[in-house]
């Protein structure tokens, strides 16, 4: 019975509602902890708040808002949103950084990317690396940036494709192989570190996934998963994938940043770091992946006419 002892051990979570922070809210709502998750619709926060979690619905720009989310907490879970452009990065991260300062926060767990030691010329990685430097110049912050892979889930983008068009396609060349990691991991991975706090100055991890992989693996993978055996793998031109991410409703300054990330993985300019190891391998396999979540994505999508 610990509930006493935990009870005003406020945690935050950003993104409460996204693939990760979910995860990260879960957990820490099991464990009895006081949990406040922040997002921008009340309704998405609702599953939360019948657990037991208080909902603070903000925008990551408006700074006395999240000043406010964040005051009396012990800890939180800091990430940007999916990035329209590098302005709307800019703007949130001075935001988030700016209300951890002013509410004196001592730990955060901040959602970084692998490749985030680049400064620019990354796409949305430019704006995580970004995000990491306001983070680390907070006096009396203990911060843990996780540096995580390529999502696994990037890859449900290609459902659609999949059944117009009977291919994976995407602007990646075909053999480069990249790490790929579940997002269930990284939001595990998160929770437990919350939980623990076990991190202080300024710290980063990188999360690699099971294993590296190329988009021809992955494809593979995929199509024995959904049955479909001849299933291949084409690497589209820069043009026509910004051209479909636009259609997909992505602004052109996003899509313009999505391709800039492409090209710097493709280059060989957006890589990991650290050699692969048992403390940045995490367990979810991609066949794993398939199994419990692209095949019933897959099949739960209609058939484009």
């Amino acid at each position: 019975m610990t509930s006493s002892v935990v009870s005003n051990e406020t945690y935050v979570i950003l993104g409460a509602s996204g693939n990760t922070g979910s995860i990260v809210a879960n957990f820490l709502l099991s464990k009895g902890m006081k949990v406040r998750v922040v997002g921008r619709d009340a309704g998405r926060l609702q599953r939360f708040v019948d657990k037991g979690a208080e909902a603070f619905t903000t925008n990551l720009s408006d700074t006395a808002a999240l000043i406010k989310a964040f005051s009396g907490a012990r800890a939180a879970y800091l990430l940007l949103p999916p990035a329209k452009s590098r302005e709307e990065q800019e703007r949130d991260s001075d935001g988030i950084a700016k209300a951890v300062k002013e509410s004196d926060l001592r730990y955060a767990v901040h959602l970084s990317s692998y490749g985030a030691q680049v400064p620019e010329g990354t796409g949305p990685v430019s704006g995580l690396h970004s995000s990491e430097q306001k983070l680390n110049a907070v006096e009396g912050l203990n911060v843990l940036h996780l540096r995580a892979a390529y999502f696994m889930e990037n890859n449900l983008a290609a459902i659609g494709m999949i059944h117009g068009m009977g291919l994976v396609g995407n602007a990646l060349l075909p053999g480069l192989k990249i790490p790929m990691a579940a997002t269930r991991d990284v939001g595990d991975y998160a929770a437990q570190r919350l939980l623990h706090l076990d991190f202080s100055g300024k710290q980063t991890r990188e999360l690699l996934g099971e294993r590296d992989l190329s988009m021809t693996e992955a494809t593979a993978v995929i199509a024995r998963g959904i049955g479909k055996p001849d299933l291949r793998y084409e690497q589209l031109p820069y043009d026509q994938v910004q051209q479909a991410l636009t259609q997909l409703g992505v602004p052109p300054k996003g899509a313009a940043m999505y391709i800039e990330m492409y090209k710097s993985i493709n280059a060989g300019v957006l890589v990991p770091l650290e050699p692969r190891s048992p403390d940045n391998t995490t367990p979810t396999s991609f066949e794993t992946f398939v199994q419990d979540v692209f095949a019933a994505a897959y099949r739960g999508k209609a058939p484009s006419a």
